[in-house]
């Protein structure tokens, strides 16, 4: 039985690699709605809408799982603790080796808040949540405690560097983590109404003051 698997000069490669990884590799297949395939621990997985049909390593024993539940467990496998799991999510050389390992095991961090109907979700808080039972927060909630709770980060910078990071946390809170991926993210609005890559650099200072506050306004989004 077969189962469907980086101050001067300045250039805006400087600003490369601020989060830590390159955005997950695209699906192989062309068929969107074809199941995706995946070799996992000597079996077979299909993912199916919000379904997972796991094939043992025999070929005999077909299981039928929920994707909530299936996630949580291979969350639990990486990182049996929550302290754990944060720990490394804050790390941005350690987070893009959690997505790919849990895209090896058939789950794709990057649309699964969209698979599981959960789009305003940060994709760190759904784990969270269905691995340790945590409180699903959404991305505004956690853009929103930022501004509340960490008004000393922001009064660390001048009005014009201040604008920049709000407007990248309101980025973030609209869209996504991916919106603090320099330069991408500075040439898209409303971020490319401050002036080009160099000249939004120019307001903290040059590239890498601008790669520490962003780094740093990333982990104060995921440090409570």
């Amino acid at each position: 039985m077969e189962v469907p698997e980086d101050e001067t000069p300045v250039s805006p490669d400087d600003l490369d690699g601020i989060t830590g990884g390159d955005p997950l590799p695209p699906d192989d297949g062309d068929d969107d709605s074809m199941p995706r395939k995946f070799f996992v621990d000597g079996g077979n997985v299909a993912v199916i809408h919000h379904l997972v049909y796991d094939l043992d390593a025999d070929g005999k024993k077909l299981t039928c799982r929920q994707l909530t539940d299936y996630t949580g467990e291979k969350v639990r496998t990486l990182y049996p603790n929550a302290t754990d799991f944060r720990h490394d999510w804050l790390d941005p050389d350690k987070r893009p080796v959690i997505v790919e390992e849990l895209l090896e095991r058939g789950i794709d961090v990057e649309s699964l808040t969209e698979t599981l109907d959960k789009p305003e979700a940060d994709p760190f808080d759904l784990l969270c949540h269905l691995a340790y039972n945590a409180p699903l927060r959404s991305r505004r909630e956690r853009a929103d405690r930022v501004r509340h709770d960490e008004a000393a980060f922001f009064a660390q910078y001048g009005p014009e560097a201040r604008a920049v990071l709000e407007a990248l946390l309101e980025k973030y809170a609209e869209h996504g983590e991916a919106q603090f991926r320099l330069p991408d993210a500075l040439e898209v609005a409303p971020l490319d109404s401050f002036g080009n890559v160099i000249e939004i650099a120019g307001r903290f200072g040059g590239a890498a003051k601008l790669k520490e506050a962003v780094a740093e306004l990333t982990q104060l989004l995921y440090a409570a």
